[in-house]
Parts: C-alpha cells; structure tokens; sequence
C-alpha cells in the first residue's frame, strides 16, 4: 500500500483481525516501528466490540468503533492511562438499555478514558418540555451517542512536511424519523514516536431542520496517576459547585484523596482562561508531579470545563473526569434558557480540536504546569459557593 491509501476497518469490509504496519507501507521503512492491529472481543458482554489498538512506538492507543469512536485506555510504556470502572471491559452497546435504573442504564457500559455525551443531550436524564420533537424529549443520562457504533473506520499513514502519522477516522450517526439527523465525524492523529494524540471531531445537521447539540468529553483517570495528593490544574476565571455536596469542600476543590469507601462524588463547573489563539489547557498530575496528563482545547467551541471528582473504593471505580463541553452537564431545559445549547441550521457543521499529552517525566509536568501559570497571569480565581441552578432532572 502507499502512504495515499485509506484502509477500511469497518467490521462488514475487514477481517475481524488484522494488522497494518511500517512493513505495509513502502514511504514509512524510515520510521520506529509501528502498528495498527484491529481486533473484535468474543466473550461476555464484550462480544462483538471491535478495538483498534494503535501502537506508533511510545503508546498503544485502544480505540472502539463499536462504543462511539470512544477511546478505552492508553498504555504508554509501564504508564497506564484510564480507569478501572465495574464494566472492566468494553461493552457492547447491544448490553446497554439507556432507559434501565431510571434511566441511569448509560453507566452500565461506561469504562473509557475518552466517552463522548451528546449528541442530542448530554446531562442528566428527565422529560424536556422545550423540546422540539415529542420523541426528543424523554432524556437518558448522558446521551446516546457512546453507544452507537461507526458504520465508517479507516486507518491511514500520513507524513506531511517530514511529520508522520497514523490517523483513525469514524463516522457515527445519530438519526432517528421524526426527531434529529446528527453526523459525528471523529478523526485521531497520533504521531509516530509521540505521547500525544489529536482529536478533530466534527458534528454535521443532515436533517432540513434546525437541530440542537450538546456536546461533553468524559475523560476519565484512575491510578497510577490518581493517587492521594493527586491535583488537577487549569486557569480559571470562576469555579462553582454542582450541588451542595461540592461545597462541602470547596477549598480543596484541586486535590484528591486516596480510595475512599462511600465516598460521594464531587463535580466542579468550570470558567477557563484562553490563550490568544482560543485555546486552554487542564490537566491533572500525581502527588509526585512526576507523571500525569495534559489536555489542550479551543475555548470557542468548547467554552465550559466540568471536573468530576470520585474517589471512591478502587472496586467501586476509583476515578475522576476532565470534562470540556459545549455547555455544563446540567439538565438540558436549564442549559437551553442559559444559552448553552449549540443551535445548528440544516446542512451546517460544527467542528472541535483537542490535544491530550502523556506526561511521563518531572519536566514535561512542570512545562504544562508552567503553561498554566502563565495563563493564569494576574488573573484572580473566583470560588462561587453559590450553587449552580438546573441539576434536577424534571424541569
């Protein structure tokens, strides 16, 4: 093959296993080994869900087609990046009924470091007066599109200016007669020998109407880098309470305890600073601030940032979230009347850009942390001990 060719990865134009490498591409013999092996689980309520697990030389990057072009975790070298959730595999979505535990069903298959939750909605579940369809308006929690699988994949090689890449795209459709017509087009770059990836998502309105998007990405961290004494940095104009349980410790709002049988989760909403060209960075490092990750998005089309804290007991889902959205996770009638929710004409596109770096060494923490600061500048932070309003779910 050449460097040109697109190479499907879809489960009805590929072999349920297969593997492309440095070896297939005649351009790429200069380059640190690498491979992109597709692989499809056969036990349990994995059966059926296929994985592609990108290794360019530093990291193996495990992506699922089948659960919404998700990503499950990351193993960068002997750093693993994710979380230990109850499902502690891949679910199929086939396993997964949004409307069971009151319509909490959503967390039945919920385990990635990377879970989308959109596209219609994306907070919690209730019934929407406002919404423009009848049948748009019973919500589940979180949405529906990490439950959806692509019906497009291809993996390709690209090198473009001496910079060689290994690119997934998916394509995800949530449509529906009668209600919304929404074309999620995802598209991963990981550089050959790097320890970051780029994700370019792109949300198209196929219907001849008017749709609405809400948009969040659940980026989920466990151990080794969650610890005791782990922190969570990022510049911030504001930070609020979700609910009157984040009040209680406000004042540690950046800090994380140890695993923590019966703890309650905590969920911060966030107002981050940007740099000139739109874009901010969070990210979340041990208690050592000798590894972590670093995430870097556009503040235009990704303007709040919602941290989840919960430290629970490791059997229970020791974990916690950085979560930039379109809009907080509130109830969607609450987001709609603050302005949060993206109106998108028929035909029209909107488009988001992300970077997520591995830190492995003392001086790539202390670079973004650097990064932060300089951000943050002579900018105050303002701790709101106020709740913010709309969490409930029938509005």
């Amino acid at each position: 093959m050449s460097a040109a060719d697109k190479i499907s990865l879809s489960g009805n134009s590929s072999p349920s296993e297969c593997v492309i490498s440095q070896k297939d591409v005649a351009e790429a013999a200069g380059d640190a080994k690498w491979t992109i092996t597709k692989k499809t689980l056969s036990s349990g309520v994995s059966s059926g869900v296929e994985v592609i697990e990108v290794d360019n030389g530093a990291m193996v990057v495990s992506i699922l087609p089948t659960r919404g072009m998700g990503i499950w975790k990351i193993q960068a070298k002997d750093l693993r990046v994710g979380w230990d959730a109850p499902a502690r595999q891949p679910v199929h979505p086939a396993f997964v009924n949004l409307h069971s535990r009151n319509k909490l069903g959503w967390l039945e298959g919920f385990n990635e470091l990377i879970c989308r939750c959109g596209l219609t909605s994306n907070g919690p579940p209730g019934i929407d007066p406002e919404a423009a369809s009848p049948i748009e308006s019973d919500l589940t929690l979180h949405g529906r599109i990490a439950n959806i699988p692509a019906r497009t994949v291809t993996g390709q090689y690209v090198n473009e200016g001496g910079k060689a890449e290994l690119v997934i795209r998916g394509v995800v459709t949530e449509s529906t007669l009668f209600g919304q017509n929404l074309e999620l087009t995802v598209e991963y770059r990981i550089g050959i020998g790097s320890k970051s990836l780029t994700i370019t998502d792109q949300v198209t309105n196929r219907a001849a109407r008017d749709a609405e998007l809400q948009l969040l990405y659940h980026i989920n961290i466990g151990t080794p880098i969650l610890e005791a004494g782990s922190r969570w940095y990022a510049p911030l104009k504001r930070l609020s309470p979700r609910d009157p349980r984040a009040t209680e410790e406000i004042q540690k709002y950046a800090t994380y305890l140890g695993p923590t049988t019966g703890y309650a989760e905590q969920v911060y909403f966030c107002d981050p600073i940007a740099d000139d060209s739109g874009k901010t960075l969070v990210a979340l490092t041990d208690a050592r601030k000798s590894r972590g990750i670093a995430l870097q998005f556009e503040t235009d089309t990704l303007p709040c940032l919602a941290i989840w804290k919960n430290t629970q007991a490791l059997a229970d889902g020791y974990c916690t979230g950085l979560e930039p959205g379109t809009n907080y996770p509130n109830f969607k009638a609450q987001e709609r009347r603050e302005g949060r929710v993206v109106k998108l004409p028929p035909g029209r596109d909107w488009k988001t850009s992300m970077k997520l770096s591995i830190l492995t060494s003392d001086e790539e923490v202390a670079d973004r942390l650097s990064r932060i600061e300089t951000l943050q500048g002579d900018n105050r932070l303002q701790l709101d001990s106020e709740l913010v309003p709309g969490i409930s779910g029938d509005q």
